[in-house]
């Protein structure tokens, strides 16, 4: 089904995000017919370029990103034709006014919607000035990157700029990874399969990893990483959203605040990590140089724009707990960091094992199932189950091998859309349940605020580790003190 008719008014729109993302995922939307025909796209930046100017280097973009054999020439100059330039200073109000005109000459049923592709230092400005240019009214949505905020108290002043002029139902926080086809597919998993909900508690599953790895290092965002570190760049955001959906009770129906209100009830069950569980629940860690793909690299002190000494964690491990009836006593072991071995974001959900073990004590380890869920880099989902091996000679021998299903063979598809094609889609069709509300992004933060001060008050200052490397020898210990041990140490 496509979108009704939008005006898409794209701030920042010759920079990275929008180069990288915005548009190959609007001119994948365009290609299959999922943009209405009425809809027009407007492009806002500072440069100084005429209309064909932006065309031609948002087209240039695109054959980069998207790579020449992804892009037909024809289509290309379809989805260019709606696309309109506008060069804009954001601190000029003047500038508004234009935006204002082009939004009213167009087809005037069509819902504007406004995308803040900027630093959110930016925020304020560019929405004081809409609303003095007369450009909102109570239909127009805005659209909003992480991070929102750097802790609770800069959150809530960014999330009251935003409300001071929009709706809390038309403002569309962003994460994408909510965009992603397979952190979707957890709730079909969770709940349309009773052979899972059934089991879906601390009767059942006895703890549950979640890794995002990432190969890179700070990819010359050293001053912008700096100030953030994981937690604030990837644990408030990423991770903690992908803790509320495999842990959140089943909402009543999918109507977007149904799943909101469960996902704040994970966020509020959350236990502190109190300075005396520091030690244990926790372990941060900063790359130095090593190798990566079989390249040697810079450590994080070490890269071309370093500023000098520092104490940001580039990788974490947290033991998180929730208190609730739930998940009483099982722990969820998160792990995030850059210059790891490899690119890899899945999800482990260790199941107990049997109450009686009947077969071979020697292969007693590998009693307990595992749903292995792949986010990247192939989106999919395994069951790690045991049969009997085969073969006259082994006897009740047990092996253990997966029910794989992976989305782009099982769905005989080229490729599996973009996170920011489905968030694209759904803003344009008013959908908010891939988006974060303002009281989730509010609980998380308060969780990480008061993590970071217990760091500050105990002196948990990072541990070295190798780039090329799973992280601090710490993060191996942190496990392997509950008898357990990371999935691809096992």
């Amino acid at each position: 089904m496509g979108s009704p008719a939008c005006d898409l008014a794209l701030f920042g729109a010759m920079g990275d995000l929008a180069s990288r993302k915005l548009f190959p995922a609007l001119y994948h939307l365009y290609r299959a017919g999922l943009l209405s025909e009425e809809s027009r796209i407007l492009a806002l930046a500072r440069r100084d370029l005429s209309e064909a100017e932006a065309r031609y280097q948002i087209g240039q973009s695109l054959e980069e990103h998207l790579g020449a054999s992804a892009v037909e020439a024809s289509e290309v100059e379809g989805f260019l034709a709606r696309v309109s330039y506008l060069r804009l200073d954001f601190a000029d109000g003047m500038g508004y006014q234009q935006l204002g005109d082009w939004h009213h000459q167009g087809p005037g049923t069509n819902t504007l919607v406004l995308y803040y592709a900027t630093p959110p230092a930016l925020y304020d400005q560019i929405t004081g000035h809409l609303r003095d240019a007369g450009c909102c009214d109570e239909r127009t949505r805005v659209v909003v990157e992480k991070p929102i905020g750097q802790d609770l108290s800069s959150s809530r002043e960014l999330n009251d700029q935003l409300a001071g002029v929009f709706r809390e139902e038309n403002i569309y926080r962003i994460d994408h990874y909510l965009g992603k086809e397979t952190v979707q597919n957890l709730i079909a998993l969770r709940f349309a399969n009773n052979l899972f909900a059934s089991q879906w508690d601390q009767n059942h599953i006895s703890h549950v990893e979640i890794t995002v790895a990432e190969s890179v290092g700070v990819d010359g965002r050293w001053s912008y990483f700096n100030s953030a570190g994981q937690l604030r760049d990837m644990v408030q955001s990423h991770l903690l959203q992908l803790l509320c959906l495999l842990a959140m009770d089943p909402p009543s129906d999918l109507s977007p605040d149904s799943i909101r209100d469960e996902k704040v009830k994970v966020l509020k069950a959350l236990s502190p990590l109190t300075p005396e569980r520091i030690s244990t629940h926790l372990v941060r860690g900063q790359y130095t140089a090593g190798t990566a793909e079989g390249v040697p690299v810079p450590g994080y002190l070490e890269e071309e724009d370093a500023e000098g000494p520092s104490h940001t964690e580039t990788f974490i491990a947290l033991k998180v707990e929730i208190e609730n009836w739930r998940w009483a006593g099982v722990p969820f072991y998160i792990r995030t960091g850059k210059r790891l071995p490899e690119k890899r974001s899945e999800v482990i959900v260790h199941f107990k094992p049997a109450p009686h073990y009947i077969f071979d004590p020697d292969q007693k380890h590998l009693a307990n199932n595992k749903l292995i869920i792949r986010l990247q880099p192939d989106e999919g989902m395994a069951l790690q189950i045991l049969t009997k091996d085969q073969g006259l000679s082994r006897g009740m021998r047990l092996r253990q091998g997966p029910l794989e299903l992976t989305f782009a063979e099982a769905f005989e598809t080229d490729r599996i859309p973009d996170a920011y094609e489905r968030l694209l889609l759904e803003v344009m069709k008013g959908n908010q349940y891939l988006f974060v509300r303002r009281d989730e992004v509010e609980y998380a933060w308060r969780w990480v605020d008061q993590l970071l001060a217990n760091c500050e008050e105990c002196g948990a200052h990072p541990k070295r580790y190798a780039a090329g490397t799973w992280g601090p020898v710490a993060s191996i210990a942190m496990i392997t003190r509950d008898g357990r041990s990371w999935y691809e140490d096992a």
